[in-house]
């Protein structure tokens, strides 16, 4: 295969290199803002550290009106974690059966799951909302779980996958030695949909974590904000307590490590899925 010419690989390179450092640049200035204090923040250059205890602010950040930080990061982490996980299951048992149990309505079922892909969120929160509160759930965890639980796009994503990546004939050699259809998704289809799966955990986990709006219509407890949400009433509250730039900042911080980490460990598995899936589809 003839290689591209050279100016073409120079064109290629400086467009990744833009988009690079459109991405980067951000990333980096709120790493060296996390270690400044409010004075830093506005009287020292953006791009270089200032502050020579960094920790220091960062522990502040988290020691704030008695480790209020801490409840929202266990917050996210248990409605981003609980939901991902719920919505990965039910994902791949709803893609599954829509691949390979042939039923009436089934082609009805899977364009109402494609049209619930193009519902925006933040359609649904008020309705949600009303719905919550006559159950007597609103301002509870299950407020915003439940509906963490259910991912369109992983049901649709499971769908294709499934059809592609478990064979028919594998399938019926197995109800042929006697294994039930449970033992069959759960000891052979969820192996073989493993990227897939991973895909929709992935996505759905940083869909939940980085979810402002639901968790703002649901609840009013600040012990049950998410980070996101608990970084915002900060920012409010800023104009009063100067202080809570410098927290708002460090705590924005500290929110993208639990993503930069999982998204380092399962990325190879994200590649996976979405390419496997795309192509085979």
């Amino acid at each position: 295969m003839t290689p591209p010419p050279l100016r073409h690989r120079i064109i290629t390179a400086s467009l990744l290199t833009v988009a690079a450092l459109y991405f980067l640049v951000p990333v980096y200035w709120l790493v060296v803002s996390a270690t400044k204090n409010s004075a830093g923040l506005f009287g020292t250059f953006g791009f270089w550290f200032a502050d020579p205890h960094p920790v220091d602010r960062l522990t502040e950040v988290l020691t704030y009106d008695h480790g209020i930080y801490l409840r929202w990061l266990a917050n996210s982490l248990l409605y981003a974690g609980t939901g991902a996980v719920c919505a990965t299951l039910l994902s791949a048992a709803a893609g599954y059966a829509l691949a390979k149990f042939p039923f009436p309505g089934r082609e009805t079922v899977f364009t109402m799951v494609l049209a619930g892909v193009l519902v925006p969120g933040t359609a649904l929160a008020l309705p949600l909302y009303f719905l919550f509160s006559a159950m007597g759930l609103a301002d509870t965890y299950g407020a915003v779980l439940i509906p963490s639980a259910v991912s369109p796009f992983g049901v649709y994503l499971c769908r294709i996958y499934a059809a592609a990546a478990v064979p028919d004939a594998l399938l019926e050699a197995a109800r042929i030695d006697g294994a039930g259809e449970a033992r069959i998704f759960g000891g052979l289809a969820l192996r073989l949909m493993t990227p897939a799966l991973v895909t929709v955990f992935l996505f759905q986990f940083v869909h939940i974590w980085n979810n402002y709006f639901l968790p703002l219509v649901m609840l009013s407890d600040s012990g049950l904000y998410p980070v996101q949400l608990g970084l915002t009433t900060w920012t409010g509250y800023a104009d009063r307590q100067p202080v809570l730039y410098q927290y708002t900042v460090g705590g924005a911080f500290l929110s993208v490590v639990p993503l930069t980490v999982l998204m380092t460990v399962l990325q190879r598995y994200w590649r996976t899925g979405l390419t496997e899936g795309g192509v085979k589809a």
